[in-house]
């Protein structure tokens, strides 16, 4: 099965084709451009290099947040596209289930983070053990310091991915519990992982069409919120 697969959730965007479950072509950018700029230009980089024709693609799939929300409907609305009238099954992809998937190589407590702001950030738990990975939350958006209070009840090494990934290590190291120093090259999204979480995802059932993929948000946006907090003001005048 081939599968396209794509981020732009964070800063990074990236983009891969993966068969039957091994790596073609990924392309990754940490430039800070929009990612309405880079990504159909990195899709269309990634066909053109590996000879593939849009047509020949079996599985769409992205990461469809948390994160930005920008680059998660970004990421949602192009998948959309290009799936588009071809009858072919999408799956959207959590992207702390995909960031989990950064480290594969020892045993300890996988902690995903994204910057959410206000001293919060998207996360999810996940235990890896002898190369088994094990879902320990559902996505949720934690304050930094919660998060911090729940990881010194477990004893076990801490290894955090994601943008947020340094900004959490900073605020909780020695915090009477054993974080690992994130690694660059674990930190950012990578859209292989997308496509290795999609296939599980799709062998269980857990597709849908280009009309139903829809993006994930953990809580509401700014705009939403500075509404929210200007009716209030207002009503208490």
């Amino acid at each position: 099965m081939l599968v396209l697969s794509l981020d732009s959730t964070a800063v990074s965007a990236s983009v891969a084709i993966v068969r039957d479950g091994g790596l073609l072509a990924e392309y990754t950018v940490n430039t800070g451009l929009t990612h309405s700029e880079t990504l159909l230009p990195m899709v269309e980089a990634v066909l053109k290099m590996t000879h593939t024709d849009i047509d020949d693609v079996d599985l769409f799939a992205c990461n469809a947040g948390p994160g930005s929300f920008t680059g998660v409907r970004i990421g949602a609305a192009t998948v959309k596209g290009l799936a588009f009238g071809k009858n072919k099954p999408c799956v959207a992809v959590s992207t702390l289930d995909s960031l989990a998937r950064n480290i594969d190589n020892c045993n300890g407590i996988i902690c995903p983070v994204m910057n959410a702001r206000r001293q919060q950030v998207y996360n999810a738990l996940f235990e890896l053990n002898n190369g088994i990975l094990t879902r320990l939350t559902p996505d949720r958006a934690i304050a930094i310091s919660e998060l911090g209070d729940e990881l010194a009840t477990i004893n076990k090494p801490v290894y955090f991915v994601g943008d947020g990934a340094v900004m959490t290590f900073d605020a909780l190291n020695g915090k009477g519990f054993s974080t690992v120093q994130p690694n660059e090259r674990l930190v950012h999204q990578s859209s292989y992982n997308t496509a290795v979480v999609a296939l599980e995802m799709y062998k269980n059932g857990q597709f849908v069409t280009d009309v139903q993929l829809a993006p994930t948000y953990l809580r509401p946006s700014q705009a939403e919120r500075t509404r929210a907090e200007k009716l209030l003001a207002d009503s208490n005048v």
